[in-house]
């Protein structure tokens, strides 16, 4: 049986689910960026 298909698999879940996190974290990040701004400052 050929291997290749599995590690094609392998390999775009992988990349796949780190752009999917690093989208996310992103996001996350504009938002409480976006809070601070709205904080009273001193």
């Amino acid at each position: 049986m050929n291997p290749w298909p599995f590690v094609i698999a392998a390999y775009v879940v992988t990349l796949g689910g780190a752009a999917l996190i690093t989208l996310v974290s992103w996001l996350a990040m504009r938002k409480a960026e976006a809070a601070v701004e709205d904080l009273p400052r001193r």
